[in-house]
């Protein structure tokens, strides 16, 4: 073979169920189809999100292959040695970066600008979240040349899949030796997604071909997340109406926010509780100069989330929800004639299962020995519940229907008595420093989530409290306890908690010993 002739060398990052095995098919059907030798290999990630799988394709001219030898080719992407990386999500070019499979001398970096979270972003304590305005710049440092779009918009305004949208991408950079049809041909013979898939490759071949610059698609609220779009009923538009006449106007984005979730969540006498507690809030709430009235604010949000947590009712009630099952089909791309199957795995504790009966049965499964040991036999091992049959739906609905009956549970008595502890916290250090006021509240968000990642969260706020409540007034209380809770977010173990705390007790006494007025009463 010619020592001139040289192969072209592409690293497609895609995760599970994006087409990226579609994709890498399509180029090498159209090396072949246009006289190249084409090589494809794989290597999958752990997991859907963890790692997304890598297809390594070249192709190489057939026309400089002497005497019938074939070429030899890499089966995996070298580092330096990458001519074309295409990548289905900014984390994902941001990987390939990493991998130093990206270089400024000659790689054509081809990457969507929408975000999926990685699992490393996901499993951090705090804001894990990396901003998508530097990995957008490293992209444009790290490659050659960039050409980056919203291609899962793109996917979404044709109807089709994103692998169609790397395609028209790829065809559109014009990196490869082939025209235009050579590409429209290959989608023809692969024939999959028929018309759908060709207006997704035309979009985005014109957008690549535009070469403007790249922009990031505007954030999207967590459909999991956010509350059911609903008419209001009238007693909740009347609590609506209640909180626009007596609460500031620059906290009723969340307030109203607050009211719906709470109502939501058990019924329309609970939203009224979630605006009376905020009130009470709000008129200790001082005026920082800028109209911003912080503490009212982070308290509507906060007591939102606190008042909605995640009992094993309320886990019932999401996964049964017929916006559940829409939003399941629309991201799959479910066909007419098509079935999907949803399958949950439960893995429910003692404790979750003693806070969701009635509070005296509660405590008789955790405080009786004879009982413990019977439900934790039963429950040693998780289930699967398929929620797409009509058992597991049925099962699913029975735990559901428990909300009427949440008021009287173990878990709403504990968590109602540690709300009305926190704000009464709040209050007393609203009444002499609004700043430390503001980051007791941002403390709550330490409790969050459910099983042991609820009980290490209670854990560490309950250390943070007990710290706050014994420091002298000259201490700086707002900054040490900032400095705790940035260290209780640190790691899962506490242990950086924990050594914060001793060294705040190993440290010089303040210089003022008289005890501030943020003391509560013995709990």
């Amino acid at each position: 073979m010619s020592a001139s002739a040289k192969a072209i060398r592409i690293a497609v990052l895609a995760m599970g169920g994006e087409g990226g095995g579609v994709l890498a098919n399509w180029i090498v059907d159209l090396g072949e189809q246009n006289g190249h030798i084409a090589q494809l290999t794989s290597v999958p990630g752990v997991a859907q999100r963890t790692g997304a799988t890598i297809y390594y394709i070249e192709l190489f001219p057939a026309s400089a292959a002497k005497n019938g030898r074939a070429p030899v080719m890499a089966l995996m992407p070298v580092q330096g040695d990458v001519d074309i990386v295409i990548a289905s999500e900014l984390m994902e070019a941001g990987r390939a970066i990493q991998r130093g499979i990206v270089t400024p001398d000659r790689t054509t970096l081809i990457a969507s600008t929408n975000r999926v979270f990685a699992m490393t972003e996901k499993i951090v304590m705090d804001d894990g979240r990396i901003e998508d305005a530097k990995i957008l710049e490293a992209c444009q440092i790290a490659a050659k040349r960039l050409v980056a779009m919203d291609m899962s918009a793109v996917a979404e305004q044709s109807g089709s899949h994103i692998s169609a949208v790397m395609f028209g991408a790829l065809a559109g950079a014009g990196v490869l030796p082939f025209e235009r049809s050579a590409f429209e041909a290959t989608i023809a013979r692969g024939g999959v997604g028929g018309k759908a898939t060709e207006r997704a490759f035309a979009l985005a071949f014109d957008a690549a071909r535009s070469d403007k610059p790249a922009t990031l698609p505007s954030p999207k609220i967590n459909a999991t997340a956010a509350t059911p779009v609903i008419a209001d009923s009238p007693a909740v538009a009347a609590q609506l109406v209640d909180a626009r006449a007596t609460l500031p106007g620059v906290a009723l984005e969340f307030v109203e926010e607050g009211i719906r979730r709470a109502a939501d969540y058990q019924d329309a006498d609970y939203a009224k509780l979630y605006l009376d507690r905020l009130k009470d809030i709000a008129t200790l709430d001082r005026d920082h100069g800028d109209g911003s009235r912080k503490l009212t604010i982070e308290t509507a949000r906060q007591l939102a989330l606190a008042m909605t947590y995640e009992d094993t009712i309320r886990v019932a009630e999401l996964k049964t929800r017929r916006d559940r099952f829409d939003r399941v089909a629309e991201e799959v791309g479910l066909r007419d004639g098509q079935i999907v199957e949803i399958a949950e795995f439960l893995h429910p504790r003692l404790q979750e299962i003693a806070e969701t009966v009635p509070a005296k049965l509660g405590r008789f499964l955790l405080t009786n020995p004879l009982a413990r040991r019977l439900v934790t036999a039963m429950t040693q091992s998780g289930r699967i519940v398929r929620t797409t049959t009509v058992t597991g739906f049925l099962l699913m609905r029975a735990v559901a229907s428990r909300k009427p009956h949440r008021r009287g549970t173990l878990r709403y008595a504990d968590e109602q008595a540690s709300i009305d502890a926190w704000l009464a916290d709040v209050k007393r250090a609203a009444a002499f420093d609004g700043a430390l006021a503001l980051e007791i509240v941002e403390c709550r968000n330490l409790v969050k989530g459910y099983g042991d990642t609820h009980a290490r969260g209670k854990s560490n706020y309950a250390l943070i409290i007990a710290e706050a409540r014994r420091m002298t007034a000259g201490m700086s209380q707002p900054a040490t306890i900032a400095a705790l809770r940035k260290a209780a977010n640190a790691d899962e173990t506490g242990a950086k908690l924990r050594d914060a705390i001793a060294r705040l007790h190993s440290a010089p006494a303040a210089s003022a010993d008289r005890v501030s007025a943020f003391i509560s009463p013995a709990e």
